[in-house]
């Protein structure tokens, strides 16, 4: 009687290159939807990034403009006005000193200014403390106020040289990370009443 052994034949090399190629396709296939996912969504997840950040700059920015009070050195509250930017005093760091504050935009960024007073008697000098409060703010590219003012009446102050009738101030942000996409941009709204005048 003879035996004869069944071996299970090796893989061709025709077949280890299919197997390759189905192999090399099927992930070409898993990167290309990985990229159109994230290529898609990427607009999205920074947007919601940039509000929120936004968001945390125009509360503080609310926070700042509760607290205007007169200068460590006596001068009046509020020190200039404008469409897209304010400067006035506030303790903002709860220290001993009331610094001066300076909100503006610069290019797409909204950014804050700081200034401590210091000597005998107590200056405001040139040396600020620059940040940024919120990235890709498009209110100068949109045309939209940043800040607006009103009286004790509610009504607006447009002549921005009357800076001592101010008592309330209307933030307005324009935040969009990218212009050209959609979705529109979002606006942040907020209010302030300058409590200490």
């Amino acid at each position: 009687m003879t035996r004869t052994s069944h071996h299970a034949p090796g893989m061709t090399l025709i077949e280890m290159l299919v197997s390759i190629m189905v192999f090399v396709l099927a992930m070409t296939s898993i990167i290309a939807t990985v990229r159109a996912f994230y290529r898609t969504n990427t607009y999205a997840v920074d947007q919601t990034s940039a509000v929120s950040s936004a968001q945390r700059g125009v509360e503080s920015m609310v926070k700042a403009f509760r607290e205007a009070a007169y200068s460590s050195n006596g001068a009046y509250p509020i020190l200039l006005i404008g469409a897209n930017d304010v400067t006035f005093y506030a303790d903002v760091d709860t220290d001993s000193f009331v610094e001066r504050v300076r909100y503006f935009i610069q290019g797409t960024s909204l950014m804050r200014e700081l200034t401590d007073p210091a000597g005998d008697p107590l200056v405001y000098g040139a040396s600020q403390v620059s940040s940024v409060v919120s990235e890709t703010v498009r209110n100068i590219e949109q045309g939209i106020t940043t800040f607006k003012y009103y009286d004790e009446s509610g009504d607006e102050i447009t002549n921005y040289a009357e800076i001592a009738e101010v008592r309330f101030v209307e933030m307005n942000i324009v935040v969009n990370v990218d212009p050209l996409r959609l979705p529109n941009q979002l606006i942040l709204h907020s209010t302030a009443a300058l409590r200490n005048l």
